[in-house]
């Protein structure tokens, strides 16, 4: 139950503690005091003696506690955002009067649906934290920037893993639900056979799907190939076919179809890749896994 929202003199408004925030957002983000109280380095009291002063603020319970584990109040996600946007600008004015200022440049492969869903606003904020460091963008497959990583091409690329006896490389960033997706109001999702757009071969999406109608029995045609997930939106778009989606990516005039009978879809998983260390790549490295943890599906 919330408590009552205290008066504030507005002369006297109560200022918002890093340090306190830090352990919130490492709370929510760990979901267990006792795991954020090693990843701080405080005793899980200590944590719960922060939480209770910043509730006792900010007049909201933060955190329902349960048996193993703690989730966020409504109150909490909309502090959460807050939160990291404050440590984030914190950590900015640090770097702009406390650290060298970094030059140089570096070169990130990517994929086009995570360039439209993340890297304009991390290349926006990137550019603002550090002006003097060029950052060059190569869109194409998982694949392809794999392959110019290696050749030494990249120094850095987000690729899709989930493929079955695909060798895991790099680090796990994001994880989300891979649905079935076409037009609002459309017709395509119940012809049969079923007419699918799929990426081209390779692509974890095209598996995945393809898997999952085959273990199901359904029949289908690939009636749209193409190279980028915008083909797919277009096919989706004229209704002319059903297509396997990240979820974060299905808006009007599309929506996920979830009352057509069609097999369900597992997760799947975008990793960063790196070729090498340096405070350059380091930098932007951070700032991707910043802005994944951010997004919300």
């Amino acid at each position: 139950m919330n408590r009552p929202n205290p008066v504030i003199n507005r002369d006297t408004v109560p200022l918002l503690d890093a340090d306190v925030l830090r352990t919130f957002v490492a709370i929510a983000e760990c979901g267990s005091f006792t795991r954020a109280a090693k990843q701080v380095f405080r005793t899980p009291s200590a944590l719960s003696m922060q939480i209770k002063r910043l509730e006792e603020i900010l007049g909201h319970v933060l955190f329902v506690r349960e048996a193993r584990h703690v989730r966020l109040t409504p109150e909490g996600e909309v502090l959460l955002g807050y939160g990291r946007r404050l440590l984030r600008l914190n950590e900015e004015a640090i770097q702009q009067f406390l650290t060298p200022t970094l030059e140089g440049r570096v070169s990130l492969g990517t994929s086009d649906d995570i360039g439209n869903r993340i890297l304009p606003g991390v290349l926006a904020q990137f550019a603002r934290s550090y002006p003097a460091v060029q950052v060059d963008v190569v869109v194409g497959s998982s694949k392809q920037n794999l392959d110019r990583l290696d050749a030494g091409e990249l120094d850095m690329a987000l690729i899709t893993v989930g493929n079955q006896g695909q060798e895991m490389r790099g680090e796990v960033v994001h994880t989300e639900p891979l649905v079935w997706a076409g037009r609002e109001g459309g017709i395509a999702a119940n012809r049969s056979p079923l007419p699918v757009a799929l990426a081209s071969h390779g692509c974890v999406w095209r598996r995945t799907a393809l898997r999952a109608l085959d273990e199901a029995g359904m029949a289908y045609r690939i009636a749209y190939t193409c190279d980028n997930c915008s083909g797919q939106e277009a096919a989706m778009f004229a209704d002319l076919a059903v297509a396997p989606f990240p979820l974060s990516l299905v808006r009007p005039p599309l929506r996920k179809l979830d009352r057509e009978g069609l097999p369900a879809l597992a997760d799947y998983q975008i990793a960063l890749v790196r070729a090498g260390i340096s405070p350059v790549n380091d930098a932007l490295a951070g700032h991707v896994k910043e802005a994944f943890g951010d997004l919300r599906v």
